[in-house]
């Protein structure tokens, strides 16, 4: 009986420090963003006309009943894109159109990954929506085709790695 009592506080001690260690180690471990998402805000001549690309042609959700015309929100899994009005934007926004320039979202590719590249192929096609790049092998093993959308922005939808 006495062993027992002897083992029972040293078992304490044990199971105490472990506790301790465990708490020191989680501090110090790296912060992981797992609540971290991506939202893109595209600035649009027509927000519905937006809306509609995609959600119709590239199967985006829309949040809400309607099409807000000051900000409209539509998700795709874990893609947020924000669509706003052009109009609605400062004259002096970084991002504004100057001049005869019309091209938007120079310098960047929104990169949609999807399950399955060729039912989404067969879907904008059914759609009659011009493809800008037609479905194909790239040389880095994936699979893609690329659209622009009512505004301008460049789409390049592909397979994912595996």
């Amino acid at each position: 009986m006495k062993s027992l009592k002897m083992k029972l506080p040293k078992l304490h001690k044990v199971i105490l420090f472990l506790g301790i260690m465990v708490s020191i180690f989680s501090f110090m471990k790296k912060p992981q963003d797992r609540n971290a998402s991506l939202r893109l805000e595209l600035f649009s001549s027509d927000v519905e006309q937006s809306v509609d690309f995609y959600t119709q042609i590239l199967n985006f959700s829309i949040e809400g009943n309607s099409t807000n015309q000051s900000y409209q929100q539509v998700t795709k899994g874990s893609v947020i894109l924000g669509i706003g009005p052009e109009a609605k934007m400062s004259e002096n926004h970084y991002l504004r159109l100057k001049g005869n320039d019309s091209r938007r979202g120079i310098g960047v590719e929104i990169v949609l990954e999807v399950d399955d590249v060729l039912a989404s192929y067969q879907q904008v096609k059914r759609s009659g929506y011009p493809i800008h790049a037609e479905l194909q092998d790239r040389p880095w093993g994936l699979t893609d085709f690329r659209l622009i959308d009512p505004d301008g922005y460049y789409i390049r939808i592909t397979s994912r790695k595996d």
